[in-house]
């Protein structure tokens, strides 16, 4: 706890150096009213361009009445650090109108001559009125203008949406509101009034990212889901981006094993791929990047393309979709926008296991009919439990916990939480992000800071994550037809690891040491050694050090010669290093039975791994649209090109002699070193063509013609083209009678194909020379000369002829919204088909001495179906909103070369994710035995099993033999009396988010989980144990002579006799892997604009969060769903609360 307290108080410091640091910039722009000083640029811009750098700068709204004064007139000189009444003066000269200054307001209005002004005021009547501004479902609209046609009389509506104004009896008032069409109102023989004004649909069409290029989500005809990434991201306590895209997205699934600080989530896309592997692309600002190494700040987008209409214009590594992420990059004629937020974070772990207690551990040794510990030295039991009642009635008289009997045999009788003794109360993160955008006429920038520190649970500082990100955006528009761009990006993340541990790690040796195993320092030979514990391997082992530097940079230059072509280059270089440090020292500690033990037996050694990746990629395309009548064309097409290389060096030496400083200068013993190198290339041509007729009927054809160096030369490349047609109805004149509830309906279709070009490793790497067979070198088991010749390994069969997986997908798909898009979602249905997959090709006799070549000769079909729901409204100042979404898919291999449909390997008709196991009937009872012991007529017995007793498991018998529980011939067809009991693949994913704002509070509420899924576990918590010492409570209700109805067989010493059979798969333990989460609640309060301004800031706005909250499911207490396929070995999920502020200025 030492280091982060030290860690903290350099956080205050940062703080107080950020608070200063806001106060000054807060003083400098405290300039408020018509005498502080602007620079404004005309460049032939219009006035309603120039009126909106001046409210950008001094953060005053201007006010006129839109009707009159012609905003569209060009100005053409620059008022550089001038006052603003000067400029205001300037700009309405000779154009009949002046303005006064008010709070919050410039206020323009026509300048009157002195003799209408006095027969006005002769003339004229004045009258007060007051009204209500509301938008289109009745919402109050705050800070609309209200202006009175002709007159100098204006105001602006206030938190209710009300005004009050004088005006003359017989004037007309204008109302304007930014995304609302403007409405002019007679105030004749009226005093009251409720104005609603109506959306402008050119301001509210929404656009969505896709492929080099942008759509409106109107005409989109792919299966594409753009993710409001404000409302997913919000104040949530996370370090990466994925993390806020989990349960969001329909169809993308995206899991974690385990809470380790700074391990990364797997994502996935529309269900399984591929037996070869292959997941979605992610591209940030076009080019393939780290998702995990992104600043969630700096996000401006996201889209993910699920089909491979809206994704085969990225060809070979989009088969499986993309995840399309656009960075934030300023805007134009904006002055500097500052904005600083953090997030502070508190977390604990979200469940751990319940052990049993000593009391309960020897009790259940006892109904286990052991006689004596089989764990630690054979103990008695009775006579341990004498101690360990005698200890709980006076444990003053054992202040050690343990005892030594007359004969010297040790007995533990004190309870000790390992899970406690090895962590914090709490662990902490903090998360920093500043940024500055802004821009000229003629350019927009943005630089943003961002810093994540994670210090993880375990006691010490040797778990924590840290990451730095630096991003930069510049783009110049150089003249009318020239843009040229810069985008660099750097980010720097550090992981400390704690690994190492006597029993599967510091999880697993936490779970198996029991509840009563010593935590306490013992003295041996005069030395005081420290207990075996996880906390002692924590505390005296050294961290895996895991680093990562991204730089890339991306150069851009924009071309448009020609009205509506635009001509885009693109040039990205990419640099990634990786540095690995593994040290594993050597020390002595104090085992279960008190005697002395090191935690490595073999000498102490030093690894070192260091690479690093280069990447360039080419992008030119072209964009030309144009309309003729209501047609509208926009056709696109481009080249890309991609090299990848990488490079890596591995060395161990063993004998390091000195702990604090290893390195392999400093070890004196054997050296092994290795390395690899390796590189691929992409290149494709691909085109996009998008024909729109009204916005009601459209077509779009893409296509790619890619070529990849990881297949043989005259396989390499392949054409893949896609299709899709969309039908908006909802526009049709026949339709015309629904649209005061109908909003919005379109059926989309869509059918491609992409190629597959990532065959992966064994260790989860793509192979780039799949096509070249391999020798792998060698040291054989013998001596020659007193030395271990090396060897060759004879290589595999490569087919020559194999090529591209060819990926096919159909859908069908909906998009609608009712009642003014209050409602809206979509649905879509799908099938996709991975046809080629590599495979071995054929059976070869066992003589050839090598695998059969693989070949492109298995099939997989993958089909399931999406459901998107939202809803927003407003009562009054009460916002609210609810979305859901809920997704399902199914895969199956439809063409494999298992002629024997073989269990256990890939076979035609197989669903991916099937279980087969037994059906359980019940346990053995007295009455199924004869007197001598044997199994009366008609009980089967499992095969393999000399002799089964009462509490061990009947199977129910399907098979011709009756008295035989077996697996026949362990083929699909002959299974025996096994059947498919369940499937592993999740299904029905879904996910609620949910959100209430009222007079600038904010709630929100996110839920996520699995409806159906189903899990054989392996974990310790599954069973109760015969051989380890730790017992759980889960387990404790297993059979025995005097409790047969209990929930787990009985249970035999050392896991013997029966232990195997009563194991075996079966219905009774299959677990119930649904569940739901509270993923995240949110609460936010943001400061009145009028109170913000006050405190020198334009926004001001305070969070508290939780993450991770609870779960829901039908697992026993420690284990989570997610981390089902690591057992209870890993680091557990974290339970977070957080808090932090954002100010802008």
């Amino acid at each position: 706890m030492k280091l982060k307290i030290k860690l903290r108080n350099i956080l205050s410091v940062k703080i107080h150096k950020i608070v200063l640091l806001l106060l000054a910039l807060c003083i400098y722009n405290t300039a408020y009213g018509q005498n502080q000083r602007i620079s404004v640029y005309g460049n032939n811009q219009s006035l309603q361009k120039v009126f909106e750098q001046i409210e950008e700068q001094t953060q005053l709204s201007i006010t006129y009445n839109q009707t009159r004064l012609d905003v569209n007139r060009k100005i053409k000189g620059n008022f550089v650090d001038k006052e603003l009444s000067f400029v205001m003066d300037a700009l309405l000269k000779n154009t009949g109108f002046t303005c006064r200054y008010e709070a919050e307001h410039i206020v323009i209005t026509p300048v009157e001559q002195k003799k209408e002004k006095a027969a006005a005021g002769q003339a004229t009547q004045m009258k007060k009125i007051t009204g209500k501004v509301t938008g289109v479902t009745g919402e109050p609209l705050i800070g609309a203008n209200v202006l009175a046609v002709g007159g100098k009389q204006a105001t602006i509506t206030n938190l209710e949406g009300e005004f009050s104004l004088e005006v003359s009896d017989n004037s007309k008032l204008q109302v304007t509101y930014i995304g609302y069409l403007p409405q002019e109102v007679s105030t004749n023989g009226k005093t009251h009034f409720v104005i609603q004004l109506k959306e402008d649909s050119q301001l509210m069409d929404e656009v969505v990212v896709v492929g080099f290029g942008t759509q409106k989500k109107i005409n989109l005809t792919g299966a594409v889901t753009a993710v409001n990434i404000q409302e997913t991201l919000g104040d949530r306590p996370i370090t990466n981006v994925t993390a806020a895209l989990q349960g969001v997205v329909p169809g993308l699934k995206i899991e974690g094993t385990t809470g380790t600080p700074g391990d990364n989530l797997s994502y996935n896309i529309r269900g399984t791929t591929s037996i070869n592997g292959g997941g979605p692309l992610v591209l940030v600002n076009n080019v393939p990047m780290d998702i995990n190494m992104i600043d969630p700040q700096d996000i401006e987008s996201v889209s993910v393309l699920k089909d491979a209409a809206s994704a085969a214009i990225y060809g070979a590594r989009a088969a499986f979709g993309v995840i399309l992420i656009t960075t934030k990059q300023g805007k134009k004629d904006m002055a500097p926008k500052f904005n600083y937020n953090n997030n502070f974070s508190f977390s604990k772990a979200l469940e751990l296991p319940q052990k049993a207690g000593p009391l309960e551990s020897i009790l259940a040794y006892k109904e286990m009919g052991w006689p004596n510990d089989t764990y630690v030295d054979g103990k008695n039991i009775l006579q341990w439990e004498t101690y360990i009642r005698d200890y709980m009635a006076n444990p003053s008289q054992y202040p050690n916990g343990y005892v030594f009997d007359e004969d010297g045999n040790l007995f533990l009788m004190r309870e000790n939480d390992m899970f406690a003794d090895m962590m914090d109360n709490y662990g902490f993160m903090q998360n920093h992000s500043f940024s500055v955008s802004g821009g000229s006429s003629r350019t927009n920038y943005r630089i943003g800071l961002g810093y994540t520190n994670e210090d993880g649970i375990l006691i010490t500082d040797k778990d924590r994550y840290e990451r730095a990100n630096l991003s930069s955006f510049l783009s110049v528009e150089v003249n009318k037809w020239l843009t040229t761009q810069l985008d660099i990006r750097y980010a720097n993340s550090t992981q400390n690891k704690v690994e190492q541990g006597g029993r599967n790690g510091i999880w697993g040796s936490a779970m198996q040491l029991p509840s009563y195993q010593n935590i306490s320092p013992y003295e041996e030979d005069g030395i005081i050694y420290p207990a075996e514990t996880s906390a002692t391997y924590i505390r005296y082992g050294e961290p895996r050090i895991v680093k990562k530097t991204d730089l890339r940079a991306l150069g851009r230059i924009i071309i448009s010669p020609l009205k509506n072509l635009k001509i885009t280059g693109e040039y990205t270089y990419n640099r990634v290093t990786n540095y690995n440090r593994m040290y594993v020292n050597q020390y002595k500690y104090i085992g279960m039975n008190f005697t002395g033990v090191l935690n490595n037996t073999e000498n102490t050694r030093y690894a070192l791994t260091q690479g690093f990746t280069n990447y360039n990629a080419i992008n030119i395309f072209a964009n030309y649209d144009f309309s003729i009548g209501n047609h509208h064309i926009s056709v696109m097409g481009g080249f890309n090109q991609e090299e990848n290389h990488a490079e890596s060096q591995w060395t161990e030496r063993k004998d390091v002699l000195l702990s604090n400083l290893p390195s392999i200068s400093g070890a004196t013993g054997t050296t092994t070193a290795t390395d690899t190198f390796n590189e691929y290339a992409l290149r494709g041509l691909f085109y996009r063509v998008n024909y729109s007729y009204k916005d009601r009927y459209m077509l779009e054809a893409n296509g790619r013609y890619d070529g990849t160096s990881r297949f043989p030369k005259n396989n390499r490349f392949g054409f893949f083209p896609s299709f899709s047609a969309g039908w908006r109805i909802s526009e049709e004149p026949f339709m015309t009678a629904t649209r005061d509830v109908l909003s919005n309906f379109k059926f989309r279709a869509s059918w491609g194909s992409i190629g597959n070009q990532i065959i992966l490793l064994a260790d989860g790497s793509p192979d780039n020379y799949p096509y070249i067979p391999e020798m792998a070198p060698g040291l054989t088991n013998w001596l020659v000369d007193g030395q271990r010749p090396t060897t060759l390994s004879t290589p595999p069969m490569v087919s020559s002829a194999f090529t591209w997986e060819k990926v096919y997908t159909l859908d069908f798909g909906v998009d609608f919204g009712f009642f003014d898009n209050r409602l809206n979602g979509t649905f879509d249905w799908y099938r996709r088909d991975t046809k080629g997959m590599l495979a071995p090709g054929m059976d070869l006799p066992w003589v050839v001495g090598v695998a059969a070549a693989k070949q492109n000769a298995a099939n997989l079909k993958t089909y399931g179906w999406e459901l998107e729901l939202n809803w927003r409204d407003r009562i009054k100042d009460f916002n609210y909103r609810i979305g859901f979404n809920l997704y399902d898919s199914q895969s199956e291999i439809t063409k494999f070369n298992n002629e024997t449909n073989l269990l256990g390997t890939y076979r035609k008709g197989q669903k991916i994710g099937e279980i087969w196991g037994y059906v359980t009937d019940r346990f053995y009872r007295e009455d199924d035995f004869n007197a001598d012991g044997t199994l009366k007529e008609g009980i089967p017995i499992p095969k393999g099993v000399g002799k089964v007793y009462p509490g061990d498991i009947l199977y129910k018998n399907f098979d011709d033999d009756a008295s035989t529980i077996w697996s026949g011939k362990g083929t699909a067809d002959d299974p025996g009396d096994q059947r498919i009991i369940g499937n592993s693949t999740p299904r029905f994913h879904y996910g609620i988010n949910a959100g209430l704002s009222w007079k600038g509070f904010d709630l929100s509420v996110f839920l996520r989980g699995v409806g159906k899924r189903d899990f054989w576990r392996t974990d310790q918590i599954a069973w109760p144990t015969g051989t380890w010492g730790s017992l759980f409570k889960e387990t404790l209700d297993f059979w025995t002579p005097e409790h047969t109805d209990a929930y787990f067989p009985r249970v035999y010493a050392n896991n013997g006799v029966n232990t195997a059979s009563n194991r075996w798969k079966q219905t009774k333990y299959l677990a119930n892997a649904a569940y739901l989460k509270l993923q995240n609640i949110t609460l936010s309060y943001t400061l009145p604009k009028t109170w913000a301004k006050q405190i020198c800031f334009d926004e001001v706005k305070v969070f508290f969060s939780g993450e991770n909250l609870h779960t829901w499911d039908h697992l026993p207490e420690g284990l989570e769903s997610d981390m089902l396929s690591k057992g209870a070995w890993e680091y557990p999920f974290m339970k977070k609360f957080s808090l932090g502020f954002n100010v802008t200025f």
